[in-house]
């Protein structure tokens, strides 16, 4: 039997499309690419998530010379926020590269930090939406990890 699989996001041209709300996360990882330490690959991944109350959190790419001991941007933002606002639900997280030759590019989640992102929201009870950076100037927005990582491994809580 074959089945067929559908992603639903939304594709906004530029940032200045998206709500003030979500220009605002982008423009903080964004920034959050200042923070990134990338001795090696040079390729600065920014994120932020904005919290129920709408506190934002960022976090950056942090490399290490023992790979793979460092960590993405994503779980650097999310980790930070669940240690400093345990009870606060992840609204959003945003997602912003800069390549090695300083022009922002595509990032988007890897399956690691998908994974993590599927964990807080069944923590949370509710999804987080995920909104990503792409050549152009683009920005992609998927309402769920569900949409970036279909079959996701689940615990009940």
């Amino acid at each position: 039997m074959e089945k067929t699989l559908t992603i639903s996001y939304r594709e906004y041209e530029s940032m200045a499309e998206l709500p003030e709300e979500d220009r605002n996360l982008m423009q903080h990882a964004l920034g959050a690419t200042e923070s990134a330490y990338v001795p090696y690959s040079h390729f600065r991944v920014g994120a932020a998530i904005r919290l129920g109350d709408g506190t934002i959190v960022e976090g950056s790419n942090q490399e290490n010379l023992a790979y793979p001991s460092g960590l993405c941007a994503e779980r650097t933002a999310m980790f930070a926020a669940s240690a400093r606002y345990p009870e606060a639900a992840m609204e959003a997280l945003a997602v912003v590269g800069v390549n090695p030759k300083g022009e922002l590019t595509e990032a988007a989640p890897c399956g690691a930090c998908r994974q993590v992102m599927a964990e807080y929201e069944g923590r949370q009870g509710r999804k987080m939406r995920i909104l990503t950076y792409l050549e152009g100037g683009k920005i992609r927005v998927f309402d769920g990890v569900e949409c970036l990582l279909p079959f996701i491994f689940q615990a009940e809580f």
